[in-house]
């Protein structure tokens, strides 16, 4: 949004600048703009060269274009422009001189610091950025810890050194005495993967708050990454009698056990204590997952007897878990008893789901038909109509009448974003590239700044074309938008591998998957790895991905690619050891599309 604000001021700097002439008069002397005494007149040419070259990717052009435009202009927004862009790209002494200007304008406080924090960890000065890092965790405002948290998630490049800086900060007592900031930090240990550090961070905790059930639930977390499932139980079951008083813990510990595996657990925590229709939602997925029907039965039950005539929200609920219990005729009824106003539609579009179910197709289609028609519906519900209805004939595996869907959608809402979107990944699922680039791409046109078109067609010219350089400046132009977005760095450290430079890959793959756990992140980082001859890292990783989503495309196409089983082996066991041995780059590595 910056960048178009700055573009529609350029263009009225220019307006203003440009004198009338009268009919009368002799056409006016134009001089160029490095010519003239005026700073504001020199800042528009670099300027304008920024705002181009942001919006085509180019982001080492528009880093040097603001931090002149910033130097002309003595303008401390710019210089803060030039170096957030900066900081995107390799070039640290850019950056350096970028925070310097910025510095000399007057800058001071929280950004500053992260941003200088930032640079000396990525020139591996890890003395400076302690220093820093321990000035902003100091700093009065209530900003200074989430900021030293943000430049240890992704201001550095290697998370074994993120890891180190934030053990010092540990061990030196800089953590503000808050006990959200040290969860956050223990959460952050963990992603890091050091156990001794999250160790030493429950030791403090456990100083600083004793007593407090949170920090048992840090402990628990720990032992579930140490592999101790049994002593993480131990743990939680020794606080959750305080749950019942507390519903945020209820649900923490209740997330806790869904990690474990122990659905049956996370919903007998969630059952205590005051219920509403949210904890009753969240309590009928965990038993459908868990397909324990009986204890879901029983929920069914309860809820039902509650009450004679039950509200809008809780039918819903009822007709939700009659869908799990497949009592699929009492769903529809509990759907159809929905009465007007928003859930209605939400309501109207779950029974066509379960006259598919019901294999009533015609039925189901015919109710979808109705919505798209239905002129009182919201246009939101209309297109989930059109939506549903392509994803159930992708279902039936009836691709014309699933594309034949996403047309009539575009045709009554045609700059649809969502429909757009949805009907490229289906193109991009038939290898039809051309075409899911088009919808992308018109997405662009509707929507210049939309980070998820940004990605996603960055992200599939990396991935089904050799279109590499394209890839990359759609990707940056998404980075410059959402720098610390997990999804967006897994693209761009996979448009860096496709590039040939796995070495940079491997560090991106490796922040992403730092920020958040997922089975297509975690897959591009394993096979990196193996292209690296990091083997057994890499097995680890594959098991990783496996372990979040063993049916995940990306990560059974680069098994399929590497010669690798599909399917762990009986025995749980990795093979033999070939730390080493070098692989070789394919033709195609993954599939899918990472959206942001």
């Amino acid at each position: 949004m910056r960048s178009r604000l700055l573009t529609t001021a350029v263009l009225l700097a220019l307006a203003a600048l440009m004198p009338v002439a009268r009919a009368s008069e002799a056409p006016p002397v134009l001089i160029a703009p490095d010519a003239s005494d005026d700073p504001a007149v020199r800042t528009l040419g670099p300027l304008m060269t920024a705002e181009f070259a942001l919006q085509a990717g180019r982001l080492d052009e528009a880093a040097d274009a603001y931090l002149e435009a910033a130097g002309e202009a003595r303008d401390p927004l710019l210089a803060e422009r030039a170096t957030r862009i900066s900081l995107l790209t390799p070039d640290d002494a850019r950056t350096a001189r970028a925070l310097g200007l910025w510095r000399e304008l007057g800058a001071e406080g929280l950004d500053l610091l992260a941003a200088e924090a930032s640079l000396s960890l990525r020139q591996g000065q890890e003395r400076k950025a302690r220093r820093q890092l321990s000035d902003l965790l100091a700093m009065p405002e209530p900003g200074g810890w989430r900021q030293a948290f943000g430049v240890l998630a992704t201001g550095s490049h290697d998370p074994a050194q993120s890891a180190r800086v934030l053990e010092y900060l540990v061990k030196r007592d800089r953590i503000p005495a808050q006990l959200e900031a040290w969860m956050a930090f223990g959460g952050l240990a963990l992603r890091l993967d050091s156990p001794a550090l999250v160790e030493a961070i429950v030791e403090r905790v456990i100083a600083h708050f004793p007593g407090e059930p949170r920090v048992a639930l840090l402990r628990a977390s720990q032992l579930r990454e140490a592999g101790e499932a049994d002593a993480a139980r131990e743990v939680l079951a020794g606080i959750d009698p305080k749950a019942a008083r507390d519903p945020v813990l209820r649900q923490s510990i209740a997330h806790e056990y869904d990690r474990l595996g122990d659905l049956d657990l996370a919903e007998q925590t969630l059952a205590r204590g005051p219920q509403d229709d949210q904890s009753y939602a969240t309590r009928a997925s965990l038993l459908a997952r868990d397909e324990d029907k009986v204890a879901l039965t029983a929920l069914y039950d309860e809820l039902r007897q509650d009450a004679a005539a039950p509200e809008p929200a809780r039918r819903l609920l009822l007709g939700q878990i009659a869908e799990f219990l497949e009592r699929h005729e009492e769903a529809l009824d509990w759907y159809a008893g929905v009465p007007g106003g928003l859930l209605r539609w939400q309501a109207r579009l779950r029974g066509a789901n379960v006259l598919h179910e019901l294999d009533r197709g015609d039925e189901a289609y015919a109710a979808l038909a109705a919505i798209q028609t239905d002129a009182a519906a919201p246009d939101p519900a209309r297109q989930d109509a059109y939506l549903l209805e392509a994803a159930l004939h992708q279902e039936d595996k009836d691709d014309a009448a699933e594309m034949e869907a996403f047309a009539r959608g575009l045709a009554t809402f045609p700059d649809a974003p969502e429909i757009l979107y949805a009907r490229a990944l289906a193109w991009e699922r038939r290898d039809d590239i051309p075409r899911a680039e088009a919808d992308f791409r018109k997405i662009l046109v509707i929507e210049p700044d939309s980070v998820a078109a940004l990605n996603a067609l960055g992200y599939t010219l990396a991935d089904r074309t050799t279109r590499y350089q394209e890839a990359l400046e759609l990707i940056n132009r998404a980075r410059t938008a959402q720098p610390e977005n997990a999804a967006i760095i897994d693209s761009y450290g996979w448009v860096l591998y496709r590039l040939g430079r796995p070495q940079e890959a491997v560090v991106e793959l490796r922040r992403a998957l730092a920020l958040q756990e997922d089975a297509e992140i975690a897959a591009h980082l394993a096979e990196v790895l193996w292209v690296l001859g990091k083997r057994d890292e890499a097995r680890k990783v594959f098991e990783q991905s496996r372990a979040i989503d063993p049916e995940n495309r990306s990560l059974r196409r680069a098994l399929e690619k590497l010669g690798l089983p599909l399917d762990p082996p009986a025995d749980g066991g990795g093979g033999a050891s070939d730390e080493g041995n070098e692989g070789g780059p394919g033709n195609r590595a993954s599939g899918g599309v990472t959206a942001a």
